[in-house]
């Protein structure tokens, strides 16, 4: 059973661009409907972790906004900051998916049971990815990536009834 997925920021919950105002203040957007999925996941009683490697105010807001509790930035070396995680939380790399869209991702890629790239992900990620994804990099591949973990998981019924009204 999956109990944490990991997100990489740049290229998977934002399209990859960096933009900077003339005053120097780093801009990201981010998809409202990966925002939407990241709380449902949660209200599945089940871990976010949001592991990139840069560094980003805006990330550390969208993180809070969101409710995520494992935020790491400025990351080398993604998998052995995922093993520090599931010894916290008591986990292995079976109950673990993943999100990323490039070379510095392809360590946790090997190890996460499942790994998922968005379409326009670097090929050689595509080429390891258990899943390749129809959605871009912030144009909800992140949601993709949950739907499809819903789905995988069995779980399809219990999230449509997190958005019912009783």
């Amino acid at each position: 059973m999956i109990e944490l997925i990991i997100l990489d920021v740049d290229g998977t919950m934002t399209n990859g661009q960096i933009t900077y105002s003339s005053s120097g203040e780093e801009l990201k957007s981010f998809c409202v409907k990966d925002g939407l999925a990241i709380v449902s996941w949660q209200r599945l009683n089940k871990k976010v972790a949001i592991i990139t490697g840069r560094e980003s105010s805006v990330v550390k807001r969208r993180a809070k906004e969101l409710g995520i509790e494992f935020l790491y930035q400025k990351v080398k070396e993604k998998d052995k900051k995922i093993e520090e995680i599931l010894a916290k939380l008591n986990l292995s790399w079976e109950n673990v998916a993943v999100i990323g869209d490039d070379l510095n991702d392809y360590p946790m890629f090997s190890k996460a049971k499942y790994s998922f790239a968005p379409a326009n992900a670097s090929s050689y990620i595509k080429k390891i990815a258990t899943h390749t994804l129809d959605a871009k990099g912030g144009e909800a591949a992140v949601r993709a990536m949950i739907e499809h973990l819903v789905e995988l998981e069995g779980l399809e019924e219990e999230f449509l009834n997190l958005w019912v009204a009783k």
